[in-house]
């Protein structure tokens, strides 16, 4: 009788833990399925705000863009080198160094004379733009960035931005992009201290 009293107990231990593993692989398993569940809309809420006109820009970020834009209606890529010459630190305008600016966009504009470069600064100086936050300095840790294509993602885009997108690239361009994921194209960035960072073509 005492030899029973003391196996009955040990007969139920292997089964108890066998359950409680099970339990907590159960939990494990419901709480990631949980956290994949949520994860569309963290990436959602990831997505910046699009703004569109001007009442939203910083005074020096106005100044920046309408100097870029007097460059754009006088229709003479030399007026162009105004506004860039405006920043001690110049514009990042492609993969290698720009010795001359006018030069370059005259080189890589398809007329030869940087028209194609002016029609397309008006265009995405036009379109809707993202504020992207880039530092710990509260007064200018802000980038303005035109297109807002260029940090929004496609898939996300509404019907009325696809519409926009269509406009500002053309339907066949535009589908081409979409299909890809990524815009590719022009993308200038301003900081709030009206400071032009970059003016280039995303490939």
């Amino acid at each position: 009788m005492r030899q029973k009293l003391r196996t009955q107990p040990h007969t139920g231990v292997p089964s108890i833990f066998l359950l409680m593993a099970l339990a907590l692989v159960y939990c494990v398993g419901w709480l990631s399925g949980s956290a994949a569940q949520r994860s569309p809309t963290a990436k959602a809420a990831a997505v910046p705000r699009i703004y569109y006109g001007t009442a939203e820009l910083p005074g020096l970020v106005q100044e920046m863009r309408e100097a870029i834009l007097s460059a754009v209606s006088s229709g003479r890529i030399e007026e162009l080198r105004q506004a860039y010459d405006l920043n001690e630190l110049k514009p990042d305008l492609a993969a290698e160094p720009v010795a001359d600016p006018v030069t370059f966009w005259r080189e890589i504009s398809a007329d030869g004379r940087g028209l194609e470069v002016l029609a397309a600064l008006g265009q995405i100086l036009d379109a809707g733009y993202v504020m992207l936050p880039t530092g710990r300095d509260l007064e200018n840790n802000r980038i303005y960035v035109w297109p807002y294509f260029a940090e929004v993602p496609l898939a996300a885009l509404t019907s009325a931005q696809e519409v926009e997108f269509m406009r500002l690239l053309g339907a066949a361009t535009a589908r081409e992009l979409k299909q890809k994921g990524r815009y590719s194209s022009w993308r200038i960035a301003i900081g709030a201290d009206g400071v032009w960072h970059s003016f280039r073509k995303i490939p």
